[in-house]
């Protein structure tokens, strides 16, 4: 029987657990693992899965899903084996050793829409602060001193400039120290306030705003595993990339994740074969 397609679903567990009508992105999580770039930027258009991507690299990674490895199995990345032979502590398929094993931060822009750079500025500044309320854990963890602890908890929306730039770089230090291990950070839809930016006219302050915040986020941060950042357009590296000589940019035109957002031809097909049309349209060639 056909699963249901779910419309509107941007969250991986959700689509998993509804037995939803998925074709299988995780081989996503093979080749950017094995690529060992720093940071990734990933461009493309709208409703490419972009987001539904992101999520299922973060139920993937992070602690907080260490207990869902069963949301993965029937998946081709459960499936794939250590291909030097290598015991992994799930025996020879490497990557179920890794499933829920990294502190993982995941934000988004998507709703940073707004006439103002004051108002853009303060959305962004939100976001970081409701990470800052998920991990609050940290306070009584005994990782952070005193005045660590203070900073922490004037991390909000009206924050100085210079303590946003270094929020997420600072949030990652935390973490590290209480996993003990390097943190992967996610962001998606990162061009959303640029776009808005330069609609309303505010183009150089969110350039200067983002670009402190991207520059001590992904260029000079020790306690960064790895990253990913995905969006529509790319912009220039003379604006918020300038620093960033570590990114590894992605397009459509890449041979790159070339399969990983959007369908190929062979999964079209599969998919009408699924809900019984492919009878009625001609095959590939």
């Amino acid at each position: 029987m056909a699963r249901t397609v779910g419309i509107g679903h941007q969250d991986f567990g959700q689509v998993i657990q509804s037995n939803c009508f998925y074709i299988d992105k995780t081989g996503f999580i093979r080749e950017w693992w094995e690529n060992q770039d720093a940071v990734t930027l990933i461009t493309r258009p709208r409703r490419f899965g972009k987001t539904l991507n992101m999520s299922m690299m973060e139920h993937f990674f992070s602690v907080d899903y260490a207990d869902k490895g069963h949301l993965f199995e029937g998946l081709s990345i459960w499936q794939k084996k250590s291909p030097d032979g290598a015991k992994s502590p799930e025996g020879d398929y490497k990557y179920r050793g890794l499933q829920g094993t990294y502190p993982v931060i995941s934000l988004s822009f998507a709703d940073v829409k707004a006439q103002l750079f004051s108002d853009a500025r303060k959305m962004i500044c939100q976001i970081i602060a409701n990470l800052y309320n998920k991990y609050d854990f940290l306070l009584k963890s005994g990782c952070l001193n005193e005045n660590e602890q203070a900073s922490y908890r004037q991390v909000s929306a009206e924050m100085e400039d210079y303590m946003a730039a270094a929020s997420l770089k600072t949030l990652a230090d935390y973490l590290s120290r209480y996993y003990g291990k390097k943190v992967i950070i996610l962001l998606d839809e990162y061009d959303t306030p640029m776009q808005e930016a330069y609609v309303y006219g505010y183009w150089p302050e969110i350039v200067g705003f983002i670009r402190a915040l991207f520059n001590s986020t992904f260029k000079t941060n020790p306690f960064l595993e790895r990253a990913i950042m995905t969006g529509i357009t790319r912009m220039s590296k003379e604006s918020i990339f300038s620093d960033l000589n570590n990114l590894e940019v992605v397009t459509t035109t890449s041979e790159k994740n070339a399969d990983s957002f959007g369908f190929t031809e062979a999964e079209v097909f599969a998919a009408l074969d699924e809900f019984g049309v492919i009878s009625i349209i001609p095959g590939p060639s």
